[in-house]
C-alpha cells in the first residue's frame, strides 16, 4: 500500500517524465515549413499581389478624380468648413493645371498626366472614395502598410505570406523593391510579432537606383557543398539548444533565414537578370529612357518575381509625390517617370496570362488638398483620395465611390484602409476576420476590429 509520500513522489516523477517526453517529441519532430503553400479559406480570385506605392501622396484631383466645379471656382474660398485638425494651413480652391478626358469603353476620366495609363482604363477599377486616419507621412504609411498608425504591427505583405505561404520555396514570399528608409522605414515591411520568416525581403532602398536594388551578397564564394555542411552543423547545434531551452522563435527564425539564403543563391540571380528579356520588353517598360528606366526596372522585376511565385511584391516610387509647392513641375515629373512602366506592367501581365490571378494595387498614403498651399502647392489630405485595382478578380472598367464636388471629402461608398485590406485578403481567398495570430494574450489580425469587404469592386 502506498503512503502519501510514495504517492507524491510517483506523481512528481510522472509529471517530469511527461514534460521530458514532450521535449523529446518536439526535438525529434520534423520541422514544419512555414512558407509551404497553404489552402485559402475559400476559392481565391488572386494568387499574388503587386503593390505600386506612390510615396508622398499623389493628388487625386490632378490625376483621376475630375472636378469641374474646382475649375469653375478656382481661387474662391472653400464653401464649407475644413477639418478641425489639418496637416497645415491652406487657402482658397486651386484648379488642376491639367485637362481631363474620358477614355475607353468605360469612359473613365484620366488627366493628361497619364497618357499611357489612359489606354488601359478598361482593365482598372477606380476607388475614388478612399480615406485614412492620419495626415502625417509616418503615421499614414504605417496605417496603409500595417493597419495601425499607433502600434508596431505586421505589414500586409507579411500577413499575406502568413496566410498563404509562397509558391516558390527558393525565393522569399514577400519582396519589397527600393523601400523607404523614412516614415516608418522597416516597420512598413516588418513581420513584427509574426514569425520572422514572413518578414519582407528588401531589394535596395529608396536611397539607391533600382539597377543596384538586388539581394546583397547573393553570389557566395564558398563552395555550395561546404556551405551545406556548415549549415547542417549550425542547424544541429541550434536544434540541440532548442531541445534544452525550449521554443525560441528568434532562433528558429534565424535557422529559416539561413536556409532561405542558401536556396536563394540559385533562384534570385536568375530572377533579377533582366538581360534575358527581349529588347521589345525592355523598351515597353522604358528601360531605354533615363526618365522611365528607374521605375521601369522595378516594374519589370515585379513581374519576374510574381511570375516566379513570390506572393507579395511591392514597388515604391519614393519619396517624390509630396508637392507642397510647384505642383505642376513635381507631379508632371513624377507621372512621366511611372506612367509608361505601370502601363507596361499591366500589358505584360495580361499578355502572359498573369493579370487574371495577380492583384495590382496603385496608390499613396493619402491624397492632397483641393485648396492651395502657398502659391501652387497642395497639402496632405487623408479625407479623400483615389486608388485603383487591376486583375485578380476585381470588376474591371468600373468606378466605385465618389467625393464631393470639390474632391475634399469622400462622399459616397467610403472606403477606409481597413476596408481595402479586407478586400485584398478576400480576393486572395482569405477571410480577414479569421486570419489571426495569437500574441500577448489576444488574437490579432491585419484589420484588427475593423474592415468590411468592398463587394462593389468584386467581379
Amino acid at each position: 500500500m502506498f503512503s502519501r509520500r510514495d504517492m507524491l513522489q510517483s506523481a512528481a516523477t510522472g509529471f517530469g517524465l511527461l514534460a521530458l517526453a514532450d521535449l523529446l517529441a518536439a526535438a525529434e519532430a520534423k520541422p514544419t515549413d512555414p512558407l509551404a503553400p497553404k489552402k485559402p479559406h475559400f476559392p481565391a480570385k488572386a494568387k499574388r499581389v503587386i503593390f505600386l506605392f506612390m510615396h508622398g501622396g499623389p493628388s487625386h484631383v490632378d490625376t483621376f478624380d475630375h472636378k469641374p466645379k474646382l475649375t469653375e471656382d478656382d481661387g474662391k474660398p472653400l464653401p464649407f468648413p475644413k477639418p478641425r485638425v489639418v496637416s497645415g494651413e491652406t487657402g482658397n480652391l486651386l484648379a488642376s493645371p491639367w485637362k481631363f478626358k474620358r477614355h475607353g469603353q468605360s469612359g473613365a476620366t484620366v488627366s493628361e498626366l497619364f497618357p499611357h495609363l489612359s489606354t488601359v482604363v478598361d482593365d482598372l477599377c477606380f476607388i475614388k472614395s478612399m480615406h485614412g486616419s492620419n495626415s502625417r507621412h509616418g503615421g499614414a504609411l504605417l496605417e496603409l502598410h500595417t493597419g495601425s498608425d499607433t502600434f508596431v504591427r505586421p505589414s500586409m505583405g507579411s500577413w499575406v505570406t502568413y496566410g498563404l505561404g509562397t509558391e516558390n520555396r527558393d525565393l522569399p514570399g514577400f519582396v519589397t523593391i527600393c523601400p523607404s528608409l523614412s516614415h516608418g522605414g522597416v516597420n512598413n515591411y516588418s513581420s513584427a510579432f509574426l514569425p520572422a520568416v514572413y518578414q519582407g525581403t528588401p531589394l535596395g532602398n529608396a536611397g539607391i537606383s533600382s539597377d543596384k536594388a538586388t539581394v546583397p551578397f547573393i553570389a557566395g564564394t564558398t563552395p555550395r557543398t561546404q556551405q551545406r555542411r556548415e549549415l547542417d552543423l549550425l542547424g544541429e547545434m541550434d536544434r540541440e539548444r532548442l531541445t534544452h531551452l525550449g521554443p525560441d522563435p528568434a532562433l528558429e527564425g534565424r535557422i529559416q533565414s539561413f536556409e532561405m539564403a542558401f536556396r536563394m543563391q540559385s533562384a534570385a540571380p536568375e530572377v533579377q537578370d533582366l538581360s534575358k528579356e527581349t529588347e521589345e520588353t525592355k523598351t515597353l517598360y522604358g528601360l531605354n529612357d533615363p526618365v522611365t528606366a528607374g521605375f521601369g526596372r522595378q516594374c519589370l522585376m515585379a513581374r519576374r518575381f510574381a511570375e516566379a511565385g513570390v506572393r507579395f511584391v511591392q514597388c515604391s516610387h519614393s519619396y517624390h509625390w509630396d508637392q507642397h509647392g510647384d505642383l505642376r513641375k513635381g507631379h508632371g515629373r513624377n507621372a512621366l517617370a511611372v506612367d509608361k512602366p505601370i502601363t507596361a506592367l499591366l500589358t505584360d501581365l495580361k499578355r502572359r496570362g498573369l493579370l487574371k490571378d495577380t492583384l495590382v494595387v496603385w496608390g499613396g498614403e493619402f491624397g492632397r488638398t483641393p485648396t492651395a498651399q502657398g502659391k501652387d502647392g497642395r497639402d496632405h489630405h487623408p479625407h479623400a483620395f483615389t486608388y485603383w485595382l487591376a486583375g485578380g478578380g476585381v470588376r474591371a472598367g468600373t468606378t466605385y465611390g465618389t467625393t464631393d464636388e470639390y474632391g475634399f471629402y469622400a462622399a459616397t461608398d467610403k472606403v477606409h484602409f481597413h476596408d481595402l485590406h479586407a478586400t485584398m485578403l478576400h480576393l486572395l481567398g482569405l477571410d480577414h476576420t479569421k486570419l489571426t495570430y495569437r500574441h500577448a494574450g489576444r488574437d490579432f489580425r491585419l484589420t484588427d476590429v475593423h474592415g468590411e469587404v468592398v463587394k462593389g469592386v468584386l467581379a
